[in-house]
């Protein structure tokens, strides 16, 4: 694994609040009713210019902030100060940032550099930027492709969540990480998806959400949306899933991926790896659930994939003193431990270099 390091800057770009229930302006995805996490704001009255309209995460669940991003730099900074996070969602506000950017007389080619060296980890970024900017190369409109692949994201993890059902049949709990929900995608969400599937369904689901630290996007972030979506979900510390699968409390775990490798090594939020290990000691399946285009053919193993380092202000929080500090935002699950990948293409086994290249084909 490699490393890379990420700061953080104050939010600057300007806002509006709107409720979780608000209506999307036309150019996003909603879903339930809900705000869509990110979409194209074409508004050009009042004195106000087009925009990419997100929900700021960083300020949930205490308030539901709605940001313009009116630049590429703003863009940059919401993806790098976590304004913007989830694989998905990360993939679709790069998109839209290139788009953006082209729209605005910048370069191209610079404007998605700048937008892909936001977070290293997460392949959709790099995948929708380059999407969006081959799509420009050809003479095509880059926002027209850049909002398609917004509903693109929709539609896959739709299927995520009904292939997702029908693998996890008669499983009533699950235990997640982080968040893979309807905010870091601009649909049901992808391990999240499989949850909202069932739901849907009428099937009975509970929901085991781990704190997720240090910045907390369990707890603040999954138990909030599935609790506003009238879902059974219960908090536990991160180091209390090892006893709640112990225990036999947890039928199966799933969660998402910013990267996976050729192998089946898949990166994502750091305590993940802890998970399948303690998954696979007890006997319960570990199951990820991911879009295909997180899937990185080009990289032979997990020892390859670039991992993110936080800034220590993340952990330093009310300590007086200044340590030294190790935050990696991400760790590698290694594909031997992971019982199946859910996909808009189905549901992969091992051994997974055979089935994500036929996936992928």
């Amino acid at each position: 694994m490699r490393s890379s390091r990420a700061g953080r800057a104050s939010p600057t770009a300007p806002r509006w609040r709107r409720s979780w229930a608000g209506a999307s302006n036309g150019c996003g995805v909603a879903h339930d009713g809900a705000a869509p996490s990110v979409a194209w704001d074409g508004t050009m009255s009042s004195g106000l210019v087009e925009a990419i309209a997100v929900i700021d995460q960083r300020l949930l669940p205490g308030e539901l902030v709605v940001r313009r991003l009116e630049t590429v730099e703003a863009v940059v900074d919401a993806i790098a100060t976590l304004a913007v996070r989830g694989a998905n969602v990360i993939g679709s506000a790069g998109g839209l940032g290139l788009a953006l950017g082209i729209r605005q007389g910048l370069d191209a080619n610079t404007t998605a550099e700048q937008l892909i060296a936001a977070r290293p980890t997460a392949v959709n970024l790099a995948v929708a930027v380059n999407l969006v900017l081959a799509a420009h190369d050809a003479g095509e409109d880059p926002l027209e492709r850049a909002l398609a692949l917004l509903a693109e994201d929709t539609e896959q993890t739709r299927l995520i969540g009904e292939f997702g059902r029908a693998e996890l049949a008669g499983v009533t709990t699950v235990l997640t990480h982080c968040n893979t929900g309807r905010l870091a995608t601009t649909g049901w969400g992808t391990a999240l998806g499989v949850v909202y599937a069932k739901q849907a369904a009428g099937e009975e689901i509970h929901v085991i959400a781990t704190e997720t630290r240090p910045l907390r996007q369990g707890a603040r972030l999954t138990a909030w949306e599935l609790h506003a979506s009238g879902v059974d979900v219960a908090l536990i510390p991160d180091s209390a899933a090892a006893s709640a699968l112990a225990q036999g409390r947890v039928g199966a775990v799933i969660v998402g991926a910013d990267r996976i490798a050729a192998n089946g090594d898949t990166a994502n939020k750091i305590g993940t790896r802890a998970l399948a290990v303690a998954a696979h000691h007890e006997g319960v399946p570990f199951y990820v659930a991911a879009t295909l285009n997180a899937v990185d053919l080009g990289t032979v193993s997990g020892d390859a994939i670039e991992i993110e380092e936080r800034g220590a202000g993340e952990m330093l929080e009310g300590i007086p003193v200044p340590i030294p500090v190790w935050n990696p935002a991400f760790d590698v699950t290694p594909a031997h431990l992971i019982a199946g990948i859910i996909t808009e293409a189905g549901v992969l086994k091992p051994p997974f270099d055979a089935s994500l290249k036929g996936a992928i084909a």
